[in-house]
């Protein structure tokens, strides 16, 4: 006979779990509101209910990703034979441990694969919203600041890209499994070397006039570049730090194929306005290079709308990750992901009704923190 622990226990343990994720909260919040008048954008947030209600959630969710392994309870991929499909609170009778969400159809623990695949969120999500925002803002720059053909055939390319439905794009461009896939490999290839160019380009319109200095820089871009390109890339990373899986590396690559129009879209219509602005005609006047004055004038004052946008983009890619993996096309199966937990448990809500709530559950959490935490930004940008 199986036995359970009661509800109040199970919450109690799940709140006791998650003790380092409170006191770094605690620790984190507390020492950006003692430096909150330094912190630009992100101090305002204290004056922002919905801000911070935003930023909370997420921190929560990033303080997990990191100290996930002492918030678990099991290995996300130990099964239980004997525990499948069983009810929250039920526990293993060898190790006197509670599977506090209850066990999956393979009899894994619900809250350890729950707490594990934040991580996967967490790092795919940002990241590629931040290469997207690479990309978008290095052709997004000249198309708006040149106009003419520039514009239209950048803008011709992202309106091609823009125009295929989402969830074909993925069908097409993630093959599970294979790595040596040609499409997505060739697209990591070509996007992966943006941010070489972005900062090559950054550095050496502000210190071309220093050449010791720009020497430096370049050397370090292209050292540090290089070595996150191989990595990412080929998978050949001499230090063994910087790897994608071969599903990781598909995805990765066809999330920022297809965010990067976007991205040049609102970049470009932001440098279209901000480049008829005062302090840009001073700049041609000092007779400061094009580069110059699209990336040391015109990014810095765009940098609010991009801030917003790339809050509320990491939760659209949330989402996004969380349908690929419910439609079979994210990691492998056994992998904690939120989008393939939802999958693999949906057929058994009849048997156990809550079996398909903690992923579901911690995804629509992240995705409200992120909104809430843009309606904040969004607050207070506008008070610039």
């Amino acid at each position: 006979m199986l036995e359970y622990i009661g509800f109040f226990e199970i919450w109690a343990t799940v709140i006791g779990r998650f003790w380092p994720v409170w006191l770094s909260l605690v620790a984190l919040l507390g020492a950006s509101y003692h430096f909150r008048r330094s912190l630009s954008l992100y101090g305002r947030l204290f004056d922002s209910r919905i801000g911070m209600i935003g930023l909370v959630i997420v921190l929560f969710w990033i303080l997990t990703a990191l100290f996930a392994d002492m918030v678990a309870v099991f290995d996300p991929l130990q099964q239980f034979a004997l525990l499948k499909r069983k009810a929250p609170g039920v526990i293993d009778a060898e190790t006197g441990k509670a599977l506090l969400f209850g066990a999956d159809n393979l009899g894994r623990d619900l809250f350890s694969r729950m707490v594990h695949g934040s991580r996967f969120v967490l790092v795919i999500a940002p990241a590629a919203t931040l290469f997207a925002f690479i990309v978008g803002i290095t052709i997004g720059l000249p198309a708006g600041y040149y106009g003419g053909k520039i514009d239209a055939i950048m803008s011709f390319l992202a309106n091609l890209v823009l125009a295929f439905p989402v969830i074909l794009l993925f069908y097409l461009l993630v093959t599970p499994g294979i790595r040596e896939t040609p499409i997505p490999v060739a697209m990591a290839g070509f996007f992966f070397i943006f941010p070489i160019i972005f900062f090559g380009v950054l550095f050496y319109s502000r210190y071309a006039t220093r050449p010791t200095l720009l020497i430096v820089q370049l050397i370090g871009v292209f050292l540090i570049g290089g070595w996150l390109y191989s990595g990412l890339v080929f998978n050949s990373d001499p230090l063994g730090i910087i790897t994608l899986e071969p599903n990781e590396l598909n995805i990765f690559a066809s999330v920022v194929f297809v965010n990067s129009p976007t991205v040049f879209r609102i970049v470009r219509g932001i440098t279209m306005d901000i480049k008829t602005r005062d302090y840009v005609a001073a700049a041609q006047t000092r007779g400061e290079n094009a580069w110059y004055i699209m990336l040391w004038e015109i990014l810095p004052n765009a940098r609010g709308p991009l801030i917003v946008d790339a809050c509320l983009r990491i939760g659209y890619t949330t989402i996004l990750l969380g349908t690929l993996g419910f439609f079979g096309l994210g990691l492998a199966p056994e992998s904690p992901d939120w989008g393939s937990m939802i999958n693999q448990t949906r057929a058994f809500i009849r048997i156990v009704p809550t079996i398909a709530l903690p992923p579901t559950l911690a995804l629509a959490m992240f995705v409200l923190g992120l909104n809430l935490l843009a309606d904040g930004l969004r607050e207070q940008s506008l008070k610039d």
